[in-house]
């Protein structure tokens, strides 16, 4: 057999041997590391390009499934929904394992394959008989439509799933940027497009019954997303010592109704002095004030906060309590989550330190990160939320 390079078949051989090169690259990394999270995304990979393979094929003068191996399964469009679920769970939560209650996941794949496998193996003869008599006309279509559906609830759970997590290192972390995962946000867009494009041009071919090479656009928007996956996917930093998300349990927020803490200066001084107006024995914890108190002292007096790296776990252990006491301590004593609590401290540190003519010499990044932040981008941001304008603007007031 010999593949015929084209502008058609080109493209999309690329794009296939992009997606393994880096599925094996995360395989290997992934078992070195013992990170689930890089053999998933490395399956993820393979059945992207198993969704091109057969064009790409077909464009390089290789017909052999249509020939030999009519009906014999082609794709893993069974099993990718599934597999960029769990690739996010994984990620979100490093001890995150299968369970036997999650092969539910792949029984639809399974039994697509079994169903291809089992119609395949009784000769070609069969096969022409079956796909004219009963899969075109019969099975075809519901089976293309519960597979839309298939794609369209694990795309919904795996954006549910997103934000709960973006929700959860807001109380955890000090500094969520490099946790954010924001590249697998733009993944499920992107995911989604391709496969509203894909949709769009099946129903186009059954509308105007397009030729194969009109349906070669398709597969590009395929070969874009391998690039994008494989690159992206393989870049993403870790933490792997860090996470433990589990969606099963509840954020702890403000109680609603519950009043917020009032916030008061004195005397310029650089940080806040926060007193409790709500109501102690309405409160989860009936030692809050005392808490409250215990912690906004540490942290006036040791400054935990310069630690860019500062955790809600690492705050707990340093106090001698645990995440949770002091999450609601956080949450309803000072009215933040953690990421806010502790990024507060820092933007005040920094009010403080810009006053101070001996950093004159420093620039404001430079500042920035000797107060805890770990990027501007960060700094700017939470300098804007807490403040309303930029570092320069409060230094031209100063």
């Amino acid at each position: 057999m010999n593949f015929y390079f084209s502008a058609y078949s080109t493209p999309l051989l690329f794009g296939f041997i992009q997606g393994w090169v880096y599925a094996v690259l995360l395989w290997v990394r992934g078992r070195r590391e013992e990170r689930l999270s890089d053999t998933l995304l490395g399956w993820v990979l393979v059945a992207l390009c198993f969704d091109i393979w057969m064009y790409m094929l077909g464009f390089g003068g290789i017909e052999i499934f249509w020939k030999e191996l009519e009906f014999f399964p082609r794709t893993l469009s069974w099993l990718l929904p599934p597999l960029v679920y769990f690739y996010l769970k994984s990620q979100f939560d490093t001890t995150f394992r299968f369970r036997p209650r999650d092969t539910w996941h792949v029984l639809p794949f399974v039994l697509d394959t079994a169903y291809h496998v089992l119609v395949w193996a009784q000769g070609p003869t069969f096969v022409h008989q079956w796909e004219h008599q009963i899969d075109y006309p019969y099975l075809g279509k519901p089976l293309f439509v519960l597979g839309v559906i298939q794609q369209f609830v694990y795309l919904y759970w795996s954006l549910q799933l997103y934000r709960s997590y973006r929700a959860w290192i807001k109380t955890q972390f000090s500094e969520t940027d490099t946790i954010s995962f924001r590249w697998f946000r733009n993944f499920l867009i992107a995911l989604t497009v391709t496969l509203i494009f894909g949709l769009i041009m099946t129903l186009l071919d059954l509308w105007l019954d397009l030729n194969y090479w009109q349906d070669w656009w398709g597969n590009l928007v395929g070969v874009v997303l391998i690039y994008y996956v494989s690159i992206e996917g393989y870049a993403q930093p870790q933490m792997a010592n860090k996470l433990h998300f589990n969606p099963d349990n509840p954020v702890v927020e403000l109680a609603a109704g519950q009043p917020k803490p009032t916030v008061v200066t004195e005397n310029n001084s650089a940080q806040p002095i926060l007193t409790l107006e709500a109501n102690p024995a309405k409160t989860t914890l009936p030692d809050l004030p005392e808490r409250l108190t215990r912690l906004l002292v540490y942290m006036t007096d040791e400054k935990p906060y310069l630690d860019a790296d500062l955790s809600l776990t690492d705050l707990a252990r340093q106090l001698h309590t645990n995440p949770v006491v002091l999450s609601q301590v956080i949450n309803a004593g000072a009215g933040q989550n953690f990421n806010d609590f502790v990024n507060s401290y820092r933007v005040d540190e920094f009010k403080q330190q810009i006053r101070d003519p001996a950093n004159a010499h420093l620039s404001f990044l430079g500042l920035a990160l000797d107060c805890g932040f770990n990027s501007k981008a960060t700094f700017n941001r939470a300098f804007k939320k807490f403040t309303g304008g930029s570092p320069k603007e409060f230094a031209g007031n100063a």
